[in-house]
């Protein structure tokens, strides 16, 4: 069954009246609770020279209680977006980032870059981007790899927690989770991923069993599954309905975008299985497109 959501007093909906706020779940072990839609670094946040807009957008999401927010260095202007935005802001969230450099010095350096840019003196979590490869993990696993970069910032407080991030290869992230003992998996879930190379049949179990927390993204295939008919509703309310999911980070363009997905997030109810199946199948026949990020 889904994490049993937890709430905290009222919050406002999108026209000022009274609303229940975004339901929380336990990030795994880590003792924090995140709310149900998480505010991914894609999306407006994703660009150059688009502050305002981009500032709009998180400043809605912390006064709708959206209290994960996620960003990398790769995703242009987004780390300098929150640094302009959050200011005094900053203790309302869990901001987690990433490096994808594969060395400790560089990871090092990206970590540093990232602090300043981003205005704050720590993050609540640092995970190593989009491991593909065992290329990839002899690099960041082997000598002077990024995990060094992970362990010693963590002993040195610059973050708390030490996740893994993929999309390509189920594989690859399984092989990681035996090879340390990370306290949260991001990895690609949407309604199609059963049918192919699946993320939530291998990965999901595996991360239970060792209490990490779980954040999905891909929930809309960058926008395919809604153009292709499949409601954004029953898109997110897939991937929340999967057992041990503690929230999905989905990226905005528009303060309307935001409050959309708020809405859903607070209005999801779990699922009865005959609905999930029915999902599943719709999707059978296009699943190449829909999970498109996924190694051939």
């Amino acid at each position: 069954m889904p994490a049993a959501p937890t709430t905290a007093g009222p919050s406002h909906d999108v026209d000022g009246g009274p609303s229940w706020p975004i339901p929380r779940r336990p990030l795994g072990r880590t003792g924090c609770e995140v709310t149900q839609f998480a505010l991914g670094g894609e999306g407006v946040l994703r660009t150059h020279g688009r502050t305002s807009e981009a500032v709009a957008v998180i400043h809605r999401a912390l006064d709708l209680g959206v209290s994960y927010c996620d960003t990398a260095p790769a995703y242009a202007g987004s780390l300098d977006y929150y640094g302009a935005a959050l200011g005094e802001r900053r203790k309302e969230i869990f901001l987690a980032s990433k490096t994808h450099d594969r060395t400790r010095d560089g990871s090092l350096r990206l970590l540093e870059e990232s602090l300043k840019r981003l205005r704050t003196d720590h993050l609540d979590l640092w995970q190593l981007h989009d491991l593909r490869t065992p290329e990839d993990l002899r690099r960041i696993f082997g000598p002077g790899g990024a995990l060094e970069a992970l362990i010693e910032a963590r002993e040195q407080g610059l973050v708390r927690f030490l996740g893994i991030t993929g999309h390509q290869d189920p594989a690859i992230l399984l092989d990681a989770m035996g090879r340390f003992d990370f306290d949260t998996v991001l990895a690609a879930m949407n309604v199609a991923d059963v049918h192919r190379l699946p993320f939530c049949r291998t990965v999901l179990p595996e991360a239970a069993r060792r209490g990490m927390g779980v954040i999905g993204m891909k929930v809309y295939a960058a926008g395919l599954l809604p153009r292709a008919g499949l409601s954004a509703g029953s898109a997110m309310s897939y991937v929340l309905n999967l057992p041990g999911v503690s929230t999905v980070v989905i990226g905005c363009s528009t303060v309307e975008e935001v409050e959309h997905n708020a809405r859903i997030a607070r209005e999801f109810r779990p699922m009865d299985p005959a609905d999930v199946e029915a999902l599943e199948r719709l999707t059978a026949p296009h699943a190449g497109v829909f999970t498109s990020y996924k190694r051939p």
